[in-house]
């Protein structure tokens, strides 16, 4: 009597070790969306680390940053910003950088710091601030610059479309509050028209030509 062939079970496995062996097809990964963040959102991000440096550290100034590498969102936010904060029980400032990417000239994605230097204390023209005090955002600062007829914001705006809007924070014995300085340019030193918003009551304090 002849005995079944094992050939055609061992080759049935065969096939059926390879089907299980055949990786599943993977889903596409989706770029990441990257989202410009607006003033207040960076700046806390960079005080946790600035607090971490010295328990003491005060924001002394702030601005936006323009990249190539990615576009500008909506107005009031920006891809990057950079920071200085003070330290009075150090005698010491340190610049901080928050980006939602990797940039050029040592600009890592997240909050990042920079190198200390020393800090003689502050001036008329350029005061800390507590953390506190920064209450209203930068798209909210853009929005009541607009708004304000007598900042003259919406008629050089629609003068000029287009044009880049780079923002800074800032303090001076001029204003008790710490400000928001909408720039409608790619500096304060080359641009010829600015509007500051208190940074703590959200209102309009002055246009600067």
């Amino acid at each position: 009597m002849l005995k079944p062939s094992l050939f055609p079970s061992i080759a049935l496995l065969a096939i059926l070790t390879a089907c299980s062996d055949t990786p599943a097809p993977t889903a596409k990964k989706e770029p990441e969306k990257l989202e410009p963040v607006t003033g207040q959102s960076a700046v806390y991000k960079m005080y946790q680390m600035a607090r971490a440096w010295s328990p003491d550290s005060q924001i002394l100034k702030m601005q936006s940053m323009h990249l190539s590498e990615v576009k500008d969102g909506p107005p009031g936010t920006a891809p990057a910003w950079q920071a200085t904060f003070v330290s009075a029980a150090k005698s010491q400032s340190r610049s901080y950088t928050f980006s939602i990417v990797e940039g050029e000239a040592n600009l890592h994605k997240g909050a990042f710091a920079g190198p200390e230097q020393g800090w003689s204390g502050s001036s008329d023209m350029d005061a800390p601030s507590l953390m506190a005090a920064i209450k209203v955002d930068t798209d909210a600062a853009y929005k009541t610059a607009m708004a304000t007829p007598h900042s003259h914001a919406a008629e050089y705006d629609q003068k000029n479309p287009g044009k880049p809007i780079t923002i800074m924070l800032e303090k001076t014995t001029k204003h008790p509050d710490p400000a928001w300085r909408l720039i409608w340019g790619e500096s304060a030193g080359t641009s010829n028209f600015s509007v500051l918003i208190d940074a703590s009551t959200g209102e309009y304090l002055e246009t600067l030509r």
